[in-house]
């Protein structure tokens, strides 16, 4: 069996990492892109030599086997059940859904078709997070019964073109962030146990300073400030702290507290960065390890190396499905990451503790040579 054949429906700011870094890896290919403004379709589809389809054109491509959903949060479930009804496997960018029921409808349908739904980030499958799993798994600080983990600053109206979506339901910096850090915190801690939180909005309304819409005002609709507890099954309780209404803070992304020492995890927004770790108060060098998730191939805004494999999630569930074993970004993963998320909302609306319904087994390890299996 081939590579599988990739349409992306979404042709926004996004779209354009997925059709760049797709060629990393070995199982899929970018073959199609729609979107309902069909000029960004043909822009896209220009730069990176693919078809320039309807929406309904893709979903009815014989070549096309998994497509990829970029669209606005507010419609990922609408667009990947229409992706599932055509009989295609279906890969969302985050959060797939923005409820449990939207996403127990998905894997119903899935379920009922053989089909199969992934979800980003897979940012915690990079070098830096699996390293920090390695760990763990190895009993190299022990029990963990705490730790802290921040994102924080001042929004996303000074860079992004259109940043309305990101302050209404279903944006926020817990829906629009809390992705990679709860994603990462479950892959390496298990299944979230029950949340309580306290939220809050700096403001009614923003302002946009970036271009072309400078100086327009948009009004606040969600939490911009969310301060909660997370308590794991496995006894770890996790202070989190998600805000877009922090110029500058100097907590560090993610920290957490063992019984033999301390792990300092780098920001799962990203693949890569420094592992370190203390036993009993000695700082101790993490052994460093060549996996290739965390070498750096590309440049952040000012310059700096990174690791950037975005669709390592995607390539894995393709993957997956040619050899028919479970994949890491999982619908199953994905919806209980969702589920505490929104139970983080919700505790901040009703001031109360709220239990996880949902919980997932964590994804299975990702070591150097299954992610070298991965890559072209």
């Amino acid at each position: 069996m081939g590579k599988l054949g990739v349409g992306v429906i979404g042709c926004g700011n996004i779209s354009i990492a997925y059709m760049r870094l797709a060629p990393l890896f070995n199982a899929i290919e970018m073959r199609a892109c729609a979107d309902i403004n069909m000029a960004s379709a043909e822009n896209l589809a220009a730069e990176f030599g693919v078809r320039a389809e309807t929406v309904n054109e893709l979903l009815q491509a014989d070549d096309i086997d998994i497509v990829v959903n970029l669209t606005i949060p507010a419609t990922h479930f609408e667009v990947s059940r229409k992706v599932l009804d055509a009989g295609k496997h279906v890969y969302s960018e985050k959060p797939f859904v923005l409820n449990l029921e939207d996403g127990k409808e998905l894997a119903n349908i899935a379920n009922q078709k053989g089909l199969r739904v992934g979800s980003a980030p897979d940012t915690f499958l990079g070098g830096a997070h699996q390293l920090a799993r390695r760990l763990i798994d190895e009993d190299a600080i022990g029990h963990i019964s705490s730790g802290t983990c921040f994102v924080q600053g001042p929004g996303m109206e000074m860079w992004h073109p259109n940043p309305d979506f990101f302050f209404q339901p279903g944006g926020g910096p817990i829906l629009d962030l809390g992705p990679y850090y709860i994603s990462n915190l479950v892959q390496l801690l298990g299944p979230v146990a029950r949340v309580c939180a306290m939220s809050s909005q700096g403001s009614d309304y923003r302002t946009i300073t970036s271009e072309p819409r400078f100086g327009e005002k948009i009004k606040v609709e969600t939490p911009t400030t969310s301060h909660s507890i997370l308590q794991f099954h496995n006894g770890a309780q996790i202070t989190y702290c998600a805000s877009w209404d922090v110029w500058e803070h100097s907590h560090t992304n993610i920290e957490l507290y063992g019984q033999k020492g301390t792990l300092h995890i780098p920001d799962p927004n990203f693949f890569g960065g420094e592992i370190r770790m203390t036993q009993k108060s000695a700082f101790v060098n993490a052994e460093g390890w060549k996996h290739p998730l965390g070498i750096p191939n590309d440049e952040d805004g000012k310059g700096t190396p990174i690791a950037n494999y975005r669709c390592a999630g995607l390539a894995d569930m393709a993957q997956a499905i040619k050899t028919d074993r479970d994949h890491r970004c999982s619908l199953e993963f994905s919806l209980h990451v969702v589920d505490v998320m929104t139970s983080i909302l919700r505790s901040g609306e009703e001031q109360k503790f709220i239990e996880i319904e949902t919980t997932c087994n964590r994804p299975e390890f990702l070591g150097v040579q299954e992610a070298n299996g991965l890559l072209a």
